[in-house]
């Protein structure tokens, strides 16, 4: 998979960013979910993940994906 940076959200020691691939997807990196009743109202398969990510980090995806 390549990655093609498309921006981040920096904050101090952390960095929020996101990425296009050669795939038509998105690779978000983000802060993982941790909070637990969070985590409960959705259904995770092992092979997934949730990310919290800024609003700010939304600019950066390509007019045509944003709703």
């Amino acid at each position: 998979m390549r990655l093609e940076f498309l921006g981040k959200e920096s904050r101090v020691g952390e960095s929020p960013t996101l990425y296009a691939t050669d795939r038509g997807t998105y690779v978000i990196q983000g802060w993982k979910v941790t909070d637990p009743a969070a985590r409960a109202t959705m259904a995770l398969p092992d092979h997934e993940d949730a990310v919290e990510i800024p609003a700010g980090l939304v600019r950066f995806f390509p007019e045509e994906h944003r709703r």
